[in-house]
């Protein structure tokens, strides 16, 4: 199974319209998850016309995304569990709040968001992954989104870009 892994697109703020390279980089994906900060129900429009999506509402949206999607989710995805949620809150770091969120839930996998810093690291046997952003890379060299593989385990990966491709 292929799983699009994607935050932080604060669309229509940061972006008009998707990238094209992520439009094109989640082509043939089974599924898209989407860590937060969506800001509008039109970025899972769009989204819904590559794959199925599935996602939790970040800090800055507003309530039909909370509605919608929740703060906070387990999944079960070809035989793994995975915990989503943004990140945001108060104290330690975005990664380490993300990792206590699913503590009691033996989780394969936390995808969030919420910090824009892309990451694929490993913490006491848990794949942490932070997709980055597609639309708003703050200090970060290049934009960025995540692909994911469940197989007999887990891999993540980011694709990075350089351009939105359009103007603002």
């Amino acid at each position: 199974m292929k799983v699009g892994v994607i935050s932080d697109t604060h669309m229509p703020r940061f972006a008009k319209q998707l990238p094209k390279a992520v439009r094109e980089g989640l082509e043939g994906v089974d599924l898209i998850l989407h860590a937060g900060d969506w800001q509008s129900m039109w970025v899972y429009d769009e989204l819904s016309l590559i794959a199925p999506v599935e996602g939790v509402a970040g800090n800055t949206d507003g309530w039909d995304i909370y509605d919608r999607f929740g703060r906070r989710k387990v999944i079960q995805l070809g035989g793994f569990k995975i915990g989503l949620v943004h990140g945001d809150g108060v104290g330690k770091t975005t990664e380490i709040r993300a990792f206590e969120a699913f503590k009691e839930d033996a989780v394969d996998a936390v995808i969030f968001g919420h910090s824009h810093v892309p990451l694929n690291i490993r913490h006491e046997g848990v794949l942490l992954f932070n997709p980055g952003s597609p639309t708003d890379k703050r200090r970060q060299p290049l934009y960025s989104f995540g692909l994911m593989t469940l197989g007999e385990e887990i891999k993540a990966e980011h694709v990075f870009f350089e351009s939105k491709d359009y103007k603002n």
